[in-house]
């Protein structure tokens, strides 16, 4: 069956056969090239050469261009994955940095609600450092530690965990020390860190 044209799809087709025809009139075969060359003085002969070189420049370009893209592209990809990364650990700074101690305490293993002050290392007894955060962030795990010092300052004892998933905002975590009996008397210190960050302490008697 013939197939039948629109008036609007054959003037686009006269419009690209005359485009044809311009293309085509503006080229030149390789006879009419070397007459030009022998009237420019020039070797004709070399022809075939040039034009090996020619397309050899003009796929060098090509290659050049398509690598320049190449490399925008891994650029773009590398930039968004660093902004991206940027973007999530400030958002993780930021989360991180709300959460603060709402009540900590001082107990023994079996814990009555109070906050001991005074302790005896002749029971050697496990001490609890009990902690209640608020603002903390839900579905997350939490990185705590604690320190334990002796009245000298220094760090007898290094606790560090993780806490379970998060699931709500007010979070009661706790430290645990064994005060033995030949522990130093007088005033301890205990610490608590949030990613390095400390966020709690306490002090208590060891007699």
């Amino acid at each position: 069956m013939t197939q039948r044209l629109t008036q609007e799809q054959l003037s686009q087709i006269v419009t690209e056969v005359e485009g044809l025809q311009l293309r085509r009139e503006a080229e030149l075969d390789q006879q009419q090239v070397r007459e030009i060359l022998q009237e420019l003085n020039l070797p004709p002969e070399l022809l075939d050469e040039a034009l090996i070189q020619l397309n050899r420049r003009q796929a060098l370009e090509v290659q050049q261009r398509r690598n320049r893209w190449i490399t925008s592209g891994v650029v773009a990809v590398v930039v968004v994955v660093i902004a991206s990364t940027i973007f999530f650990m400030q958002q993780q700074s930021s989360t991180l940095s709300r959460v603060s101690t709402q009540q900590d305490r001082i107990t023994l293993t079996q814990d009555n609600g109070g906050d001991l002050k005074t302790i005896s290392r002749q029971t050697n007894p496990e001490v609890l450092y009990r902690v209640t955060l608020k603002d903390a962030p839900l579905g997350k795990k939490l990185a705590l530690s604690c320190n334990w010092i002796d009245p000298s300052g220094q760090i007898v004892k290094q606790n560090n965990y993780q806490t379970r998933e998060i699931n709500t905002s007010v979070w009661d975590t706790q430290c645990r020390y064994i005060i033995n009996p030949t522990a130093t008397v007088g005033k301890w210190k205990v610490q608590m860190f949030l990613e390095g960050r400390q966020i709690s302490d306490a002090t208590f008697e060891v007699k």
